[in-house]
């Protein structure tokens, strides 16, 4: 018999729970076997690696991501609009795959060096021309202020975005919806209250 994909699923979350929790490079089969309740050579029955455990934990996210974010850039939104839905999207995928978006913070500069992992930095490469246009399109438009760094604008809210992995719990008190809004309200708005003209 086969394993069952649901099981397999079950595995992938726990591993992704540990790669997340301990890094990659401390993380023992054994270790993901021990988290799952089973014997390291158990495990071995559904995949062959950690190595390839890692590598579809992360295509399992970022195609899922790029689905996403295709269907925004695909949608004819303005520049506002597109930024908008994309911080949204970004924060619903640190919803459904938090350890997944941690383990690319702190492993993927690492990993692009290895060949299996080499569609990381084609995928980072897309992410950041697909940010870039947007906020160049923007500025054109003159929905964004001219005077904007779009390199630096980027940078800032790619950032602050997907850092939230390190935080965000599932169920929390505000869900991916809320904390983008919030965040593109401080992103697009600013924290200071404006001034009132004087009379």
């Amino acid at each position: 018999m086969r394993p069952s994909p649901e099981r397999r699923e079950e595995l992938l979350a726990t591993a992704a729970e540990v790669f997340a929790a301990q890094g990659y490079n401390a993380t023992t089969v054994r270790t993901i076997a021990d988290a799952a309740g089973m014997l390291a050579g158990s495990l071995y029955y559904h995949f062959d690696s950690k190595e390839s455990m890692l590598d579809e934990i992360l295509s399992g996210f970022l195609d899922e991501l790029w689905a996403r974010y295709d269907a925004v850039l695909a949608a004819g939104l303005g520049p506002r609009e597109t930024i908008e839905a994309l911080v949204t999207e970004s924060f619903r995928e640190i919803d459904r795959h938090r350890a997944a978006v941690a383990i690319y913070q702190k492993e993927s500069k690492h990993l692009q060096t290895q060949p299996r992992f080499g569609h990381l930095a084609d995928s980072q490469q897309k992410f950041e021309k697909a940010w870039l246009r947007t906020l160049e399109r923007g500025v054109a438009a003159e929905v964004f202020r001219a005077d904007l760094d779009v390199r630096l604008t980027y940078r800032f809210v790619r950032d602050t975005v997907w850092v939230a992995a390190s935080w965000y719990r599932p169920g929390g008190r505000h869900g991916p919806e809320e904390i983008a809004r919030q965040y593109l309200s401080m992103v697009l708005e600013g924290i200071a209250l404006r001034a009132s003209p004087r009379e």
